[in-house]
């Protein structure tokens, strides 16, 4: 019988990182490791030097990977399923270390056999077409692959499915005429949504101390705090890039997380490295047209919020105080790109306004989250029987940054600085209110994950931070 010429008896072999599968495990399992204790980067030039094989059975030996929450491929794998279902011999064949593959074969549960990285033997490219045709023969089987390590594979199968292919591999498909199963390609939403655009609206902190010094038509002012934006924007989207890629087994069982550009599968990790490296070039760039003063708070916030995505947010307490400082940290950006001093009253008012808003989100957490009384949220530090301590200091934080605002209102400070001080005594009402608003709100279950995202975009909070802005103006006028 030729095997070319009745389906069933041809076997059909599928890769699994970006075909199978819209991620590469390589990756994934570089960052779960070093998420697990970020010291093994010191080791993994060590095993990359020995090959491919060797570093990923290094990684492959230290962690495990959750199989069910992978991105697959729908369509590919519903045809891996009616295939097997029609008696189809279906092979999972991939350069992932047989652990790994093994774990997805045994959930899957449509492989009849399992070929993948044993040892030093790194099945990809030509090791696989070989192990392949000494398994079934030259035309033997039918391969699904997606880039250009799957080439010489290809030229051994007797069909080719070429899914969602790199360059080299769309090449090679045009040539050849072959199947293809394409994947929907990133849009600029998709690039926005990576970029988190919206969190860029969290760093007009910067310009608080300019507004606070009266000086608004300051055109050099101006233009160092649209410099310290630009950096502090670009930076912060790096670091939620490099966020990301820590937590991708945390989002995809998310209700919205798994939505993410780099949890779904619909960018690459290689290709957020890449923004990464771009994203701080911006932004150290940018901040050597400001002060050193500048750069130096600028590497702290990286610093800070690097130790935020590996390790501080997991700490009970220490994760909502890390958030606080990170908001302040901003206001001292903006002290610091302008020349202008910023006052002890300012920092004491933003710790507590700002932990208050990062208790808020815990307890947004808190509330959505279903788990079982004891145990912690997923990446947390919490547990459910926490909520009420976490709404009380919430609520406890609120009222103490508007009692530090109605202090300093009484200062000397402020008699020197508004002609009329009386005019800037609703700030203190309007910050409870804010604040107190945002609490009810997270007690009904209608509160966004962000509080501060929140109150820039609600419109109620919105007249009411104007309100806020044209009487300190009128005050100081």
């Amino acid at each position: 019988m030729d095997a070319r010429s009745d389906r069933n008896t041809i076997p059909l072999a599928v890769d699994l990182d970006g075909t199978l599968i819209a991620t590469d495990l390589l990756w994934e399992g570089l960052f779960i490791l070093l998420k697990k204790n970020p010291l093994y980067i010191f080791l993994v030039p060590l095993w990359a030097a020995g090959g491919p094989a060797r570093l990923k059975q290094a990684i492959a030996q230290r962690i495990d990977i959750d199989p069910a929450s992978l991105p697959y491929r729908e369509a590919l794998l519903q045809r891996i399923h009616a295939e097997h279902a029609d008696g189809r011999k279906i092979v999972l064949a991939t350069g992932t270390p047989r652990k790994f593959a093994d774990a997805i074969a045994s959930h899957l549960g449509v492989f009849d056999r399992v070929l993948a990285t044993d040892g030093l033997d790194n099945l990809t490219s030509g090791k696989k077409r070989a192990s392949l045709i000494a398994a079934y023969g030259d035309g033997g089987f039918d391969y699904a692959g997606n880039s250009r390590h799957d080439l010489q594979v290809f030229d051994a199968a007797r069909n080719a499915i070429v899914v969602a292919p790199d360059r080299h591999a769309a090449r090679w498909q045009a040539a050849h005429g072959a199947e293809t199963m394409l994947a929907p390609r990133p849009t600029f939403r998709t690039l926005v949504k990576m970029l988190r655009v919206h969190q860029w609206l969290k760093n007009s902190l910067i310009a608080v101390p300019m507004v606070l010094s009266h000086e608004y038509f300051n055109t050099d002012m101006i233009w160092q705090c649209l410099l310290a934006v630009i950096a502090f924007s670009a930076v912060a989207s790096a670091i939620y890039i490099l966020n990301d890629f820590f937590d991708l087994a945390l989002d995809r069982k998310h209700v919205t997380k798994r939505n993410r550009p780099f949890a779904s599968g619909a960018l690459s990790i290689p290709f957020g490295l890449g923004a990464i490296l771009v994203l701080l070039a911006i932004g150290i760039g940018t901040s050597l047209f400001l002060s050193f003063e500048f750069l130096g708070v600028l590497a702290g916030y990286i610093v800070l919020t690097t130790a935020y995505s590996l390790s501080f947010k997991r700490m009970l307490l220490v994760d909502v105080l890390t958030l606080a400082g990170l908001y302040t940290i901003r206001v001292v950006a903006g002290a610091a790109a302008t020349g202008v001093d910023v006052s002890f009253w300012l920092l004491a008012f933003s710790i507590f306004f700002f932990l208050s808003l990062a208790l808020v989100k815990r307890f947004v957490e808190l509330r959505t989250t279903a788990i079982p009384p004891g145990e912690r949220i997923a990446g947390r530090g919490y547990r459910t029987e926490d909520q009420e301590i976490v709404a009380q200091a919430g609520m406890a934080s609120a009222f103490s940054s508007a009692l530090v605002l109605a202090l300093y209102m009484d200062s000397v400070a402020v008699r020197e600085l508004y002609p009329h001080p009386w005019l800037i005594w609703p700030l203190a009402p309007i910050v409870l209110y804010l604040t107190m608003r945002v609490w009810i709100l997270a007690r009904r279950d209608e509160m966004h994950d962000d509080p501060v995202v929140f109150i820039i975009r609600d419109w109620r909070s919105q007249i009411v931070v104007l309100i806020g802005a044209v009487l300190l103006v009128a005050g100081g006028w």
